[in-house]
């Protein structure tokens, strides 16, 4: 029995688990057909040299001469960024039905908030470049201090599975100082002392030194379906095992061959937070093809024309001479020449040059130029989409076509990532809006003038009958008191609607919202009928041609305006929000900012 306890907690260390994993990672490769192998680890090693500019083979050759490096992947990388961008104002919720319009729109501004609070413009950024160089990125959504926070995890910190993303457990290996070991107050703070007294220096997962700082400890985090004998420090033998959702902080050191184990945290937790997204994902490998990926051989080529024609123009610089005169043999003439020597040589064996000075530069340049125009070929990014003049006596519809017929792929690519945020709105931010309900604060809205007459047109119909109502019952109580005040006047909807707007309208793009005008109800409550798995998540593709928008638009409401006023109007709102430069808002009547006296609207919560 002791025998099988100790065998037991072997097979259930959760260190050994992710060193076997670390070393399969390293050294494995991935068979995927009979003519493909493919090494994981290799290909972001090379993606990581070539954004740097930097050989895998060496910066010099077998002669110690300096090899160029004439970097293309920067530029397709750069593209495919740029052409699948997607920005925080391009996602909303929408409603799926009549009756959830209002509280969806709620939602939707919950959201916004949200996304500004955690800067999520800026995650949408850096995932984005991370995608269009390696084909696929990892998120990772954690809860700190009452946030939900996203980040795009690097690559070189994982340690995944080549094949499957959700194959074993989620792997990141990272380095903390010691001051930010201690200011982790969930970890183990006797492990940590442990872990300080043996601080060691960065190193890459391949076990080189990062750099010559010695005051770092070594960091995995795991997190991933476990047998819940991974929480335990003596496992017993279990013969149907219950799986369950944990995270392990663990560290380990090596001792002339033998491990020594920390572990740091673990327990249990809520959900997996790392996603792997994809912009085109690929069948039996966790990373996709990214942009850099693909001009691997146009590259290498290209590096290999650049470095023939700089030793090719390099041997047509120098002056070479022969001779059959034995004297002169190793001499380098020209270095050693002063004004007035004389040279003897014997007869008939004259020094004459060598023919060095016509190479096939014309040659070499053309091969460069096919793997140039192969790599754009490969990356669907010519010269319309890099933003470069097309040749003397393009057409420009011929360009724009190529453009257009290029950028569909980006369509795609985009639609892929659309997906994604949904995914991850679903599965990490929704639960954590919904978790942050249960009070009464008032949500500041920023609004376009399309929403703001959305949720003015439902709010100000029964806010004017409610302050009517208000009044007249103001007014009757100082008639009782007062027989000669005058007597409230008829209910007029249109001119009570009226006030209100003028008093809306002072509060310019901003409309404040509660969950009930006497604060009786938490957002909690209000959302309680709320179906959000059936809200709709909308993102929108912000890559458009909008000099052919603005083109359009400006012609439809020259032809609208002496016909239809009230449709060019929304026209030119239109217009003025597609350039960004004002906002309808200014242009219309009492749009400067609200004063301190203006009451607040308030959101009911039964519309």
């Amino acid at each position: 029995m002791a025998g099988q306890r100790r065998w037991s907690a072997i097979m259930y260390n959760i260190q050994q688990l992710v060193r076997d994993a670390e070393t399969n990672y390293l050294n494995g490769t991935t068979k995927i057909s009979d003519y493909v192998t493919w090494d994981m680890h290799d290909t972001l090693e090379t993606i990581e040299a070539y954004l740097n500019s930097t050989h895998i083979s060496g910066d010099t050759d077998s002669l110690g001469r300096e090899k160029p490096f004439f970097n293309i992947v920067t530029a397709a990388s750069n593209v495919w960024y740029r052409a699948t961008d997607i920005d925080r104002k391009n996602i909303r919720f929408v409603p799926d039905k009549k009756s959830s319009h209002t509280l969806a729109y709620v939602a939707d501004v919950m959201l916004q908030n949200w996304m500004n609070k955690n800067r999520f413009g800026q995650f949408l950024n850096d995932w984005g470049r991370t995608l269009a160089r390696y084909g696929s990125a990892v998120v990772k959504f954690v809860e700190q201090n009452g946030g939900l926070v996203p980040s795009v995890i690097p690559w070189n910190r994982l340690i995944p599975d080549p094949v499957q993303f959700d194959a074993i457990p989620r792997i990141e290996k990272f380095y903390l100082t010691p001051a930010q070991l201690r200011k982790r107050k969930a970890y183990d703070q006797d492990v940590v002392e442990q872990l300080i007294e043996s601080q060691t220096t960065r190193k890459t997962l391949d076990g080189v030194d990062k750099d010559n700082q010695s005051n770092f400890i070594e960091i995995y985090e795991v997190h991933g379906e476990l047998d819940s004998r991974y929480l335990q420090d003596d496992p017993d033998w279990q013969d149907s095992p219950e799986y369950t959702q944990q995270m392990h902080v663990i560290s380990y050191i090596n001792e002339g061959g033998k491990h020594k184990d920390f572990t740091l945290y673990r327990g249990k937790e809520a959900k997996d937070p790392y996603m792997i997204t994809h912009l085109i994902e690929e069948e039996g490998r966790t990373l996709a093809q990214g942009a850099v990926e693909l001009l691997f051989d146009s590259q290498w080529m290209v590096n290999h024309a650049q470095k023939n024609t700089k030793d090719t123009l390099d041997i047509a610089s120098k002056l070479i001479l022969q001779t059959s005169d034995m004297s002169f043999a190793g001499r380098n003439i020209l270095s050693s020449i002063e004004t007035g020597d004389i040279f003897y040589h014997q007869p008939n064996s004259p020094l004459t040059r060598l023919a060095n000075d016509k190479p096939d530069i014309t040659a070499l340049q053309n091969f460069q130029t096919q793997w140039m125009n192969l790599s754009q070929d490969v990356t669907s990014t010519p010269e319309a989409m890099r933003g470069q003049t097309m040749p003397s006596g393009t057409p420009y519809s011929l360009g724009a076509y190529l453009g257009e017929q290029a950028g569909s792929l980006f369509e795609v690519m985009t639609e892929n990532k659309g997906l994604a945020i949904e995914e991850m709105l679903r599965r990490y931010v929704i639960p954590h809006i919904k978790k942050k309900l249960n009070n009464k604060d008032e949500v500041v809205a920023v609004l376009e003038a399309d929403k703001i007459k959305e949720i003015d047109t439902a709010y100000v119909p029964k806010e004017a009958v409610k302050r009517y109502n208000k009044r007249v019952a103001e007014q009757a109580l100082k008639a009782v008191e007062n027989p000669n005040e005058p007597l409230p006047e008829q209910f007029d909807s249109a001119q009570e609607e009226q006030r209100l707007i003028e008093s809306l309208r002072q509060l310019g793009n901003k409309r404040y919202l509660k969950p009930d005008e006497m604060d009786k109800k938490t957002w909690k409550e209000v959302f309680s009928d709320f179906q959000w798995d059936n809200v709709k998540v909308e993102v929108t593709n912000e890559n458009t041609d909008k000099q052919a928008v603005l083109q359009t638009l400006a012609s439809l409401y020259t032809t609208t305006a002496k016909t239809d006023p009230v449709k060019a109007n929304a026209i030119l709102a239109r217009i003025m929000t597609e350039t960004g430069v004002f906002s309808p808002i200014e242009f219309t009547e009492g749009g400067q900012k609200s004063p301190a006296s203006v009451q607040q609207p308030q959101l009911q919560a039964n519309q």
